[in-house]
């Protein structure tokens, strides 16, 4: 059975429509916002199901959504810029910007850690809800950046720089709050606050004018939930989701999204709406103008982690700041070669398939399932259905 090379984007629409419908019957969503496009063109846009199930709220395409590590191409983009503009190196040494950041190795000795460490998660650091129940973060400490720690950025940096690195630097990848650190390294690279800077760097000129720490319009911003049967429940504030078995799980403050008092999280701070992320993916793929040239938007997208195993995503590498897939069999998947992809722990996942000139984004409240459920797997299939030839 021969297929076309092609997306079919004439029957796409319906394709995931039934995907969501579905879905939402199931149980398994309470509502979403998904934008697809194709050579630059938005080929789908819908939300469905509900913003918030309790008020019988209706989603918006507009409406807001605790983004999570959807944060961190963001924040990832803005240190680009800065290099771009030559006033950050990619091998510069992380404590020639934090000199209070020197973090040390299992033997006692102060560890060598580089941007380009922090950006490809070969940090040496991990996060707390992948550690243990009472892991050396929890016992530090040290916040993931999604729950109401009531710190600020420094204090959490220093908390985590008083517990030894799991791994030397350069020699393992592991997911992890780097992000966190990046964030703090392009406040004091700019001499502004985080969020400032981000504004100027990414969001002001890409007129993503949703995106920020805190919600711009809390009546727009979603009702978070959480997997749970018969039907998601609501997150409390504070909250707890289980992750994988024998791990801590997640912490989170839905609540945080309305606080201008809780330190900016470049790792999972973020709030936004499906069309500004797509606006910035779709920058990306198009080349980066008119935020970076074309080269280092070649760099941020090329796997910079050789063959060292990734946790999660069997077939896939890692860029600056995202993963790529390496081997769609080992992944297990009908992307091509080369692909972005990464999610968020609300509910959100997205995907940038630069072969085939497509850009997906699928913001939902409902962790995890719009993270890593049945739900992602069912949307990407449903957009690369072949027409047979």
């Amino acid at each position: 059975m021969l297929y076309s090379n092609k997306i079919n984007s004439e029957c796409l629409p319906g394709r995931i429509d039934d995907v969501i419908d579905r879905t939402l019957a199931d149980k398994r969503l309470v509502g979403a916002v998904i934008k697809v496009a194709i050579d630059g063109v938005l080929v789908y846009s819908r939300a469905a199901g509900l913003a918030d199930r309790e008020m019988n709220l209706h989603m918006q395409e507009d409406d807001l959504f605790r983004l999570a590590s959807v944060t961190k191409p963001i924040v990832s983009t803005a240190a680009l810029v800065l290099v771009a503009q030559g006033r950050l190196q990619l091998d510069d040494r992380v404590d020639h910007w934090l000199p209070e950041f020197r973090p040390r190795l299992q033997n006692g000795e102060f560890a060598t850690l580089t941007i380009r460490h922090l950006m490809t998660h070969t940090a040496g650091l991990s996060y707390g809800f992948l550690q243990e129940e009472d892991g050396s973060y929890q016992r530090a400490g040290v916040s993931d950046g999604m729950d109401q720690s009531g710190i600020t950025l420094e204090e959490n940096l220093r908390r985590l720089a008083s517990v030894q690195l799991l791994y030397t630097p350069g020699t393992e990848w592991k997911y992890s709050i780097a992000t966190d650190v990046l964030g703090a390294v392009i406040a004091k690279v700019t001499e502004t606050s985080l969020s400032e800077a981000i504004h100027s760097l990414v969001t002001k000129p890409l007129g993503m004018n949703d995106t920020c720490f805190i919600a711009v319009n809390p009546a727009r911003l979603t009702t978070a939930y959480a997997n749970a049967f018969p039907e998601p429940r609501p997150l409390h504030d504070p909250d707890s989701v289980a992750f994988v078995e024998n791990t801590a799980g997640f912490r989170l403050a839905p609540g945080r999204a309305f606080d201008g008092t809780a330190y900016p999280s470049g790792g999972a701070g973020m709030v936004g709406s499906a069309g500004d992320f797509l606006q910035l993916l779709e920058t990306l793929r198009k080349g980066g103008a008119p935020l970076l040239p074309e080269s280092l938007v070649r760099e941020m997208t090329t796997n910079q982690i050789g063959d060292l195993p990734m946790a999660f995503w069997p077939g896939r590498g890692f860029g600056l700041g995202i993963t790529l897939l390496k081997n769609p069999v080992a992944a297990d998947t009908p992307e091509s070669p080369g692909t972005w992809r990464m999610g968020g722990t609300y509910g959100h996942s997205w995907f940038v398939d630069p072969k085939q000139r497509l850009s997906v984004v699928a913001f939902t409240n409902t962790a995890l399932e719009g993270m890593s459920g049945q739900f992602t797997i069912d949307l990407c299939e449903a957009v690369y259905e072949r027409i047979k030839k």
